[in-house]
């Protein structure tokens, strides 16, 4: 509701904080005394520091947790950028500093706090309940024990309560609360009449001699940076799938016959039962009696098959399943003992058995349901079965040709063809790449990276690094082998350094072109719209100009999608000069607004306590970041110039 609020709060880096904290619980670096200084110090937090071992650890947590969240589309240079490393190792700073306070402190937790906070955690919990089952599920799926997992969640609590309080104890006074209402739900109605640019580009000419001028006053803003032209090779799922020998007809079939529950469902039966209980030490009149018991049973759900259920919850001592009439739910071909599996594959839906002894005493058993075996035969699977054996054999040729690859781009470094006519791998090329970035197809004359199919790969950072690198760039030697995730990777070598450079004025003619076209339409449809805006405001006041558009109701909270410049020019018309013409310059060309009433703010309750709570946690956040300076200050935190390296990159992982 409060997006506004949202929006205007700059609160990116608790967000990336949330992100990538939780990984670090699921490995146990959240505990007080796990951090250990590393070879090389990057920031110092009072008596310790955060390490070039911690900003590299926290790096690969975030990357694969990020990577496992996108399920595969995730693309690593969006973390590999000065921003995300600076707004990393800050995070850091501000934990090392939390974990120094909370152990000086000895801050800590009780067992009931703890037990309250897993149990509380939706992730572990079934049909709103807390689940032991899940639990282990959950801890098992991420290779953690209880009593690790315990432990690092009891350190969260525990640094919770550094500047959780700070958080907790903030309050916004009620009139702020009305006023910032008012300000978000006050309204304007208006209309617009929009001057789109390329409506104009059409009536613009661009000369020679005007791209000439413009050249020779700007060229120093077209300056390319260094630059390479690099070759490389390739390997991933497509390389290593190309040229697989033909599979045989045998060879399919055996995997279908050896993989058949994945194609075929195996008969099954929805099954109930009433159990007569009989323990292991009864004696033997014991066992006649409740013999007895159970054939009467049976003889009468046998006569009523339709009372099964009814008899279940009366009669049945199984306690699990008498609730529930008996059942058992469905129960597939060859999960259960063979001689129950035979009687209760032999009966046919609303059939009854006859008494059988079994596990924990005598059972009746009735089939609520039968559903025979199903599913796709070899024939109607073959397509699906050709393709995951496919899959497998390219796995295992990858595998098998990522391991030569690194081998050969070794054993041969002054040359990538050694490696590509080994494993059958085309050597490509391609331009324009850039120490920080990939160049566009408009700086570059051809064979653009950042126009090829593997424009995200060479974007790398990894690969960008590379390329620049000594080994490639000095030496003229292929680069290692980057494997840039689980099924890609690449090596490349340098073909050609190109300097820093202004282009040649028919290399940007094109470019200055389109600068010049969409500068010139702007200014164009600017002018008419100020022409349309001045003749709108001598005229009668009470009558709507044709071609303004319908009437929208706009407030800060619902913008209706405008700019913000039209929105804040809407909302400053004062109540009592409606209607109102404006004139509003936006980047795709010129606005006229009609401003023709408006609205005071209101504020219903409900919306009242929200925004109030919104405004609350917004304003708690702002003094949690304020005792934290405060703290930081105190610490001496102190920025090490081996952190400026990180933060460009430049320290290897």
């Amino acid at each position: 509701m409060f997006d506004f609020i949202r929006t205007h709060q700059r609160l990116m880096q608790l967000i990336l904080l949330v992100l990538i904290l939780p990984s670090f619980v699921l490995i146990g670096v959240s505990g007080y005394t796990n951090y250990v200084s590393g070879d090389q110090d990057l920031v110092k937090v009072g008596d310790s520091a955060v390490t070039l071992q911690d900003f590299d650890q926290a790096r690969r947590n975030q990357l694969q947790q990020l990577q496992q969240s996108s399920q595969g589309g995730f693309d690593p240079s969006v973390l590999d950028n000065r921003e995300a490393r600076s707004a990393l190792l800050e995070s850091l700073v501000d934990r090392r500093l939390l974990v120094n306070t909370a152990t000086k402190e000895r801050f800590s937790v009780s067992d009931a706090v703890l037990r309250q906070t897993i149990s509380s955690m939706p992730q572990l919990q079934e049909n709103g309940q807390f689940s032991p089952a899940r639990y282990n599920q959950v801890l098992a799926s991420v290779g953690l024990t209880t009593r690790d997992f315990e432990q690092g969640q009891r350190a969260e609590l525990a640094l919770d309560r550094v500047l959780g309080p700070v958080a907790l104890t903030s309050s916004i006074p009620p009139s702020v609360v009305g006023l910032v209402g008012k300000s978000l739900t006050e309204e304007r109605s208006l209309r617009l009449l929009a001057f789109p640019a390329e409506d104009y580009e059409k009536d613009v000419t661009v000369s020679e001699d005007d791209i000439k001028a413009w050249y020779e006053q700007n060229k120093q803003t077209l300056e390319l940076p260094e630059q390479v032209n690099a070759q490389y090779v390739l390997l991933n799922e497509a390389a290593a799938m190309a040229n697989l020998p033909a599979i045989s007809e045998e060879d399919l079939r055996r995997y279908y016959e050896q993989n058949k529950s994945r194609y075929v469902q195996a008969p099954r039966v929805d099954v109930s039962h009433i159990q007569i209980s009989v323990a292991a030490t009864a004696s033997d009149e014991e066992r006649k009696k409740a013999l007895a018991k159970a054939e009467e049973i049976a003889a009468k759900v046998k006569a009523e098959p339709a009372s099964f259920a009814e008899v279940a919850k009366a009669e049945s001592q199984d306690a699990g399943t008498a609730k529930d009439g008996g059942r058992l739910g469905w129960i597939t071909k060859g999960s259960w003992p063979a001689n129950l599996d035979q009687i209760i594959f032999s009966l046919g839906k609303g059939d009854v058995s006859g008494v059988v002894d079994g596990p924990g005493g005598f059972h009746i058993f009735h089939a609520n349901d039968v559903q025979a075996e199903q599913g796709e035969s070899f024939e109607q699977a073959r397509s699906k079965v050709e393709a995951e054996v496919r899959r497998q054999l390219g796995a295992d040729r990858y595998a098998d040709m990522a391991s030569k690859l690194t081998g050969l781009v070794y054993d041969n470094p002054a040359s990538l063809q050694p490696a590509a006519d080994a494993l059958g791998l085309k050597i490509k090329s391609a331009a324009g790449i850039a120490r920080d970035r990939l160049l566009s197809s408009d700086q570059v004359p051809a064979n653009a990276a950042s126009a090829g199919e593997d424009a995200a790969i060479l974007d790398d950072v990894r690969v960008r690094r590379a390329l620049f690198s000594t080994q490639t760039l000095a030496d003229k030697q292929n680069s290692g082998v980057i494997e840039i995730s689980p099924d890609t990777m690449i090596a490349l070598r340098v073909e050609k350094l190109i300097p820093a450079h202004v282009p040649e004025l028919a290399q940007v003619s094109d470019h200055i072109r389109k600068l010049l076209v969409q500068e010139r339409a702007l200014a164009a449809s600017r002018k008419a719209g100020e022409e349309a805006l001045a003749g709108f405001r001598k005229a009668a006041a009470d009558e709507v100009p044709e071609k303004f558009g319908s009437v929208l109701t706009i407030s800060r909270m619902n913008p209706q999608g405008l700019n913000k410049s039209i929105t804040d020019a809407a909302l400053a018309v004062e109540d009592d000069k409606f209607p109102q013409y404006l004139g509003i310059s936006v980047p795709q060309g010129y606005v006229v607004l009609r401003v023709e009433g408006g609205k005071a703010g209101d504020l219903d309750e409900p919306m009242r306590e929200t925004l109030s709570a919104q405004l609350a946690q917004a304003w708690g956040k702002a003094e949690e970041q304020a005792v934290l300076r405060e703290m930081k200050v105190q610490a001496k935190v102190t920025m090490l110039p081996e952190a400026e390296e990180a933060l460009s990159g430049e320290k290897a992982e």
